[in-house]
């Protein structure tokens, strides 16, 4: 899963397009790198204890407590229990445009299998309420250490930017809802309004690199659960059944003929089933069966395409079995992160300037990345200047050794996914601190 597989357009820059940086970079990234020798030692040991210690969507109460005294330490004025566990940090430097810089906390319900010195053996009740292990299996944990350390070096920089840093730590990006629980707590209403945001993830690609995309960076993101209903009877007796397992198993083939036959084969769109249940017993033909399905789309007519198409197929299936019409229910986890063309172009310069070649830039018209990230609803609420930058987080001897080996590389979400913490860190508090004095330095 590296860069020119999720970004196929990626494209050195081309120095000629864009404006000359608005500050001096060089000079810039040497106080970042002075800042980064000091605190760097501390932001590791940060990242190991987060990533010790994850907690799942909305019950991230160590973590945000954790954040919260951190930034209060550093001078910031925080508020905590912002739509739940979330966090808003602000500090005011003068006059100057008010700048968000947001962070996820939440961890996954997997057993984490890196073989990590630090590791993860934390266990949480997951949504059926029952003990589940936790991972932070998305890179969350090293998110949360170049969060801090890009606020670090920006206090250390006060002499080079004016304005509000409005740094929020985010619960339950996971599940798709945070963001708009902070929001509907008053987020844009109770604090300053963002007049730019930027945010980071962690990709398997190599580490310390850094992509920037014009236009759609992630897809929208839509989750369906469908309950197909049937007629219970004997495993011998299945004439006497209306059998939802077949039905099920009927509509999982068929639903991706939505895919390959009706939606446009040069516009992105996925249909996944990701959860499969019914039946307690080999010979008990059960009356119901459960289905999750999770959908992927960058534009708003092939999300509508793709929703039709999985309800229509599922009623088919069912009236073709003399099944009652299954009971479907859909939830939508977030919209396309689209990220402002101008503010793109601007800060890939700025950091091309400072990293050279380990910058990559993908215009407008470039493939985004296929998952899906709720901080679409900032955007939406109102903040449009906004980048969301990718991150590589994983060293090139083990991708050269995976690639060797001939086996797919462990990616976000996998129990084996384990970002390199120096490299990964340093790149996000780089990138993060350069962007935010491109839009309030002085």
């Amino acid at each position: 899963m590296k860069v020119c597989w999720l970004f196929a357009g990626a494209l050195a820059l081309p120095s000629a397009i864009f404006a000359a940086p608005p500050l001096d970079v060089p000079a810039a990234k040497a106080k970042i790198d002075a800042s980064l020798a000091r605190t760097y030692p501390d932001l590791e040991g940060l990242y190991k204890d987060l990533h010790g210690h994850p907690e799942l969507a909305f019950a991230e109460t160590r973590t945000a407590a954790l954040l919260a005294a951190r930034m209060r330490k550093l001078g910031f004025t925080v508020t905590e229990k912002v739509g739940k566990t979330g966090v808003v940090a602000l500090y005011k430097n003068g006059d100057g445009p008010t700048v968000l810089v947001r962070v996820e906390m939440d961890g996954l319900p997997v057993e984490e299998k890196t073989g990590l010195p630090w590791a993860s053996k934390a266990q949480q009740p997951g949504s059926d309420g029952k003990m589940t292990p936790v991972d932070q299996a998305c890179g969350h944990d090293i998110h949360m250490a170049w969060w801090i350390g890009t606020a670090e070096a920006l206090l250390a920089m006060k002499d080079q930017w004016h304005g509000t840093l409005m740094f929020i730590a985010q619960p339950a990006e996971e599940i798709g809802g945070g963001a708009k629980a902070m929001l509907a707590d008053g987020l844009f209403t109770r604090f300053p309004k963002p007049d730019y945001g930027f945010a980071a993830h962690v990709f398997p690609s190599e580490a310390g690199t850094v992509l920037v995309k014009q236009g759609a960076m992630t897809s929208a993101s839509d989750t369906v659960k469908i309950t197909f209903k049937g007629l219970g009877a004997h495993g011998s007796m299945p004439d006497k059944s209306i059998d939802p397992i077949v039905e099920a198993a009927q509509f999982v083939t068929d639903v991706q003929t939505v895919i390959s036959r009706r939606k446009d084969p040069q516009k992105f769109g996925v249909v996944t089933v990701g959860s499969f249940h019914a039946g307690t017993v080999a010979n008990i033909i059960p009356d119901h069966a459960d289905l999750q399905l999770t959908v992927r789309s960058y534009e708003p007519a092939v999300r509508t395409l793709l929703i039709d198409g999985i309800t229509g197929t599922a009623n088919a299936v069912a009236a073709m079995a003399g099944a009652p019409a299954p009971d479907i229910s859909r939830t939508s986890g977030g919209e396309t992160v689209v990220n402002d063309n101008a503010l793109a172009a601007s800060t890939a310069e700025v950091l091309r300037a400072a990293l050279g070649a380990r910058v990559s830039f993908v215009p407008e018209s470039g493939p985004g990345w296929t998952a899906s990230e709720d901080y679409s609803a900032f955007v939406s609420a109102g903040m449009p200047k906004s980048v969301y930058f990718s991150i590589g987080g994983v060293d090139a001897a083990t991708i050269a050794k995976w690639k060797a080996e001939g086996k797919p590389m462990p990616v976000n979400h996998s129990p084996f996914f384990a970002p390199v913490a120096e490299p990964s860190i340093k790149a996000g508090v780089t990138t993060l601190t350069l962007a935010v004095l491109s839009v309030a330095g002085k």
